[in-house]
């Protein structure tokens, strides 16, 4: 079992998370950080950071979030993030609010 980031994290984008992954399996885009599920080791030691509750184990994850971390996790742009950072400007905003997943990410086949 791998763990996934959910919409939670959309215009959020704490990194709390990135700096006790002891095998740096997370991966930044404009405007949110995804778990690469070939590399998680399901030890969940990033689930208490996550201020959001963004990240959940994938049998509890919506099926589209399992998907979109494992395709952005390998897509360009999308690099590998080891240390913490700033939430990104205006995440007060976006914190508890519903609805930011699908407008801002969609699968392309």
């Amino acid at each position: 079992m791998t763990f996934v980031v959910n919409e939670n994290c959309v215009n959020c984008k704490h990194t709390d998370c990135v700096s006790v992954c002891p095998v740096d399996c997370f991966y930044e885009g404009p405007n949110m950080l995804v778990i690469n599920p070939d590399e998680c080791i399901d030890c969940g030691i990033c689930v208490p950071e996550c201020p959001e509750e963004a990240i959940q184990p994938e049998d509890e994850a919506d099926p589209y979030w399992l998907e979109m971390n494992a395709k952005l996790s390998y897509e360009p742009g999308w690099e590998m993030i080891d240390e913490q950072k700033d939430p990104m400007p205006g995440w007060e905003e976006a914190s508890g609010t519903t609805g930011r997943e699908i407008k801002y990410y969609e699968i392309k086949e």
